[in-house]
């Protein structure tokens, strides 16, 4: 398979959507079905569903790159406390993604199957976004007690890992999901922001693990091509999205997330409506 330039702006579009869509909570499953529609990869279709999940890992390394040190329990920078926290937080990880990984590899196989489509993703893209502007209001009036990711405790921790199962449907979006669920269970905003982006290290190292076994470990130099821009281009935009959340949360709630969400859900809908279901054929 030979690729061409064209190809290439594709695989860099599709990167810059999932560096901005996989940290904020507006789903990057309903923005890739988009895409998917108006911009088609020549590849074939058990390698695009391989890609849209290993693409995320570009995502996932801006993480590990922006929080090395506070996630490395080995630094010599660290004192032995900080170092005693690091591990606790790392404890607190493995304690949510419990969770999603009993029930998430159980049900993800008929999730795909029966809910991966435009209509499901449209109503959660809606649903969602309308409870991100009830929690907040509900929210004005509470102190969150857990101002740090120190004071996370593993019950919560363990609360938020099973609002990250609700992501198994798609359009939920796995940061908007957790996020709500470290707000309602009295999380700040920075710290269920923060908590949300460590978590995915884990869930999402696990499912491209799971995605490139699946395929196999055959690839063609093109598909290697592809691979390798769209995790680079994930990975740089990965970044400004995660440095612009966290500087927008200090000053700012999760409402304006919340009308985008909707806005973009009656789009989708409006869109099915005029031109039918574009993820039909796929199911």
């Amino acid at each position: 398979m030979d690729v061409s330039i064209i190809e290439l702006l594709k695989v860099v579009i599709i990167g810059v959507v999932e560096g901005l869509t996989e940290w904020l909570p507006v789903s990057s499953t309903g923005h890739m079905i988009l895409v998917d529609e108006f911009i088609r990869l020549n590849v074939d279709q058990k390698f695009m569903d391989m890609f849209l999940v290993v693409i995320q890992l570009g995502a996932i390394m801006a993480v590990v790159v922006l929080n090395f040190e506070k996630l490395n329990p080995f630094s010599g920078w660290k004192s032995r406390q900080e170092k005693k926290d690091t591990v606790d937080l790392w404890k607190k990880v493995i304690v949510a993604c419990l969770p999603a990984a009993v029930i998430g590899l159980a049900l993800n196989d008929y999730m795909e199957e029966h809910l991966m489509n435009a209509p499901v993703v449209a109503a959660m893209l809606i649903l969602y976004g309308v409870l991100f502007i009830v929690v907040e209001n509900y929210n004005k009036r509470r102190r969150p007690r857990v101002q740090s990711l120190e004071r996370l405790d593993y019950k919560t921790a363990l609360i938020i890992g099973f609002f990250q199962v609700l992501s198994l449907v798609p359009g939920t979006s796995r940061s908007g999901a957790t996020i709500l669920g470290g707000i309602l269970f009295g999380a700040s905003r920075y710290v269920a922001t923060e908590f949300t982006f460590f978590l995915a290290i884990p869930v999402m190292f696990g499912a491209s693990l799971l995605k490139i076994v699946k395929f196999g470990f055959h690839y063609s130099g093109a598909e290697i091509l592809i691979l390798v821009i769209g995790m680079a281009t994930a990975f740089v935009v990965s970044v400004l999205s995660i440095k612009f959340l966290l500087q927008y949360i200090k000053r700012n709630d999760f409402k304006a997330f919340g009308w985008y969400r909707i806005v973009l859900g009656i789009v989708v809908l409006a869109y099915l409506f005029l031109v039918g279901d574009p993820t039909a054929n796929n199911l």
